[in-house]
């Protein structure tokens, strides 16, 4: 067996995320979330682990580029921790995440936001929309976008799809926030549909 796995990953070396996050256990993950508030958009974002730690980065690389299972079910686990530590906070919450422009998708085959999620509510009480926020046209990547070209690059680029109930809490999540400009335009157009309790979330930041 070990000549084969030797082989094997002399044929198709793993990835330098996928040896990083390689016997990475959920409670190692967990103790890396340093969960805050940041006034990157309004109203603040959620954030809940810190980017720059390698793992975090590993594993956000992985669950994006790659949809690896171990990395998404990492992600996950704090997004649980997360929900369940602020239920409370939530009335007749549903999740919803940042959505893919068609020709994206298409691409990449799946939007990691919603496998991450799927992972994340499984025996909570909480429901994923993967309908109500729809992206509206296809927009340049925002990596080496400065601040004011994010901005501007991302407005208007979601609607809403009602109906949008005012009484029920939307969480909306994107996996890293640099400006807030994705982000920002998501509760922006669930604001015009009109939801009136949201709470923006990144993963990372």
């Amino acid at each position: 067996m070990m000549l084969i796995r030797h082989w094997f990953n002399f044929l198709f070396p793993p990835r330098a995320d996928e040896i990083t996050l390689h016997n990475v256990s959920h409670g190692t993950f967990l103790a890396l979330m340093n969960s805050r508030m940041a006034p990157l958009t309004r109203p603040e974002t959620a954030i809940l682990l810190p980017f720059h730690n390698i793992l975090v980065r590993s594993a956000i690389h992985e669950a994006k580029y790659h949809g690896t299972e171990h990395a998404f079910t990492l992600l996950a686990a704090s997004l649980t921790k997360y929900l369940c530590d602020n239920n409370k906070e939530f009335h007749k919450p549903i999740i919803i995440p940042i959505p893919l422009g068609k020709k994206r998708r298409a691409e990449r085959g799946f939007n990691q936001i919603e496998d991450i999620l799927q992972c994340a509510v499984n025996g909570l009480d909480i429901s994923i929309d993967t309908t109500i926020l729809e992206r509206t046209r296809e927009t340049a990547s925002q990596v080496s976008l400065p601040r004011h070209k994010r901005e501007e690059n991302m407005r208007g680029a979601f609607k809403a799809i009602g109906p949008v109930d005012p009484s029920r809490t939307y969480i909306v999540v994107d996996d890293v926030i640099t400006t807030g400009a994705t982000l920002q335009a998501a509760i922006d157009a669930l604001s015009q549909a009109g939801a009136k309790y949201i709470v923006p979330l990144a993963l990372a930041h």
